[in-house]
């Protein structure tokens, strides 16, 4: 599984660890990613991402799940929250 979270885009950076004694040694820094439910209003289900803790805040600070994924452009989102986006899309037009 990839260590990218589809919200946000945050991935792994590298850089170094420098000791006391400045020894710089190469390491990687990885997103702080954890394993989610979301309730989608519009769907009625709960859908499961995988997202970094930031892209938690800015779901939440955007008032959910379904406002983010709808006033997100498509060019900034992931195969897997397009998806989900075209499903609320779909539910919406029907009901």
């Amino acid at each position: 599984m990839a260590k990218r979270c589809p919200i946000t885009g945050k991935g792994v950076q590298a850089g170094n660890t420098v000791s006391h004694a400045k020894n710089a040694t190469r390491r990687r820094f990885m997103p702080n990613l954890q394993n989610v439910s979301l309730m989608s209003e519009i769907l009625g289900n709960l859908v499961h991402f995988r997202i970094s803790a930031n892209g938690l805040r800015t779901i939440e600070h955007n008032g959910g799940l379904d406002n983010y994924l709808l006033s997100t452009p498509n060019s900034r989102l992931t195969e897997e929250a397009r998806e989900i986006k075209d499903r609320i899309l779909k539910a919406k037009k029907s009901s």
